[in-house]
């Protein structure tokens, strides 16, 4: 799977990214946020940082860069999307996932190793888990506390898709403990909790992180064998 991986001015986490692509067997397309072209790339992600210092609001001027009007146009034709962090930020200023985020309530840069549970497993990125399993993956972020209107968030829990759940303690203060969402088609997620930290035991206590990688394999394996069965 070739796995193409957006930096922005700002970005600080989109090494750690490519390098969780390659730890867990795909190929990793470096992605530059002036480029009007993905590719190929059979998904992308939009990794954690501060593009344009989020002198605005986070990701409000990174979701303007050429590369975003392709990401766009390509997610809304089912392309497998993940936003970790300020991703999480840009793909809610894109319009891609509803609701945004705003400063946490703690008024610090919070850093910890987070326990979470997996609420939805009807997406492209967490398919590998099971529904209701506790994993712990690293948060660092200082505006991650996720708000939407009544009826957004009622829709988001009727329809499945709050696909992670902060648990033992909501770190940053959003609504209904919500760590990550997905779209209506379940190919586009974004998440505060960092994933691509959680693939090395080296750097990490656990190698939790590996579920969504594995889960992208998982789907875009089945996608494969659906094409060759129709086309055989």
């Amino acid at each position: 799977m070739r796995v193409g991986v957006v930096t922005f001015p700002g970005s600080l986490d989109d090494v750690d990214a490519r390098r969780a692509v390659t730890l867990t067997g795909g190929e990793a397309v470096s992605l530059w946020h002036a480029s009007d072209s993905l590719q190929g790339v059979d998904a992308v992600i939009l990794p954690g940082g501060f593009s344009y210092g989020d002198y605005l609001r986070c990701g409000a001027i990174a979701r303007f860069s050429p590369v975003m009007a392709e990401v766009i146009k390509a997610a809304h034709a089912g392309l497998p999307v993940l936003g970790i962090c300020n991703g999480f930020q840009v793909l809610c200023e894109a319009h891609l996932l509803p609701g945004a985020l705003i400063r946490s309530d703690r008024r610090t840069f919070y850093c910890k190793d987070q326990d979470l549970r997996v609420e939805s497993t009807d997406t492209v990125w967490s398919n590998a888990f099971t529904p209701g399993q506790q994993i712990n993956i690293i948060i660092k972020h200082g505006e991650g506390n996720y708000q939407a209107d009544a009826e957004t968030v009622k829709m988001l829990e009727d329809e499945n898709r709050v696909v992670f759940r902060y648990i033992n303690g909501n770190p940053n203060g959003s609504l209904h403990d919500i760590a990550g969402i997905t779209n209506e088609r379940g190919n586009v997620v974004g998440l505060m909790p960092h994933p691509e930290h959680n693939v090395d035991p080296v750097t990490a206590p656990t190698r939790d992180g590996i579920g969504f990688f594995e889960s992208l394999a998982r789907y875009l394996g089945a996608l494969a064998s659906r094409t060759q069965g129709g086309t055989a």
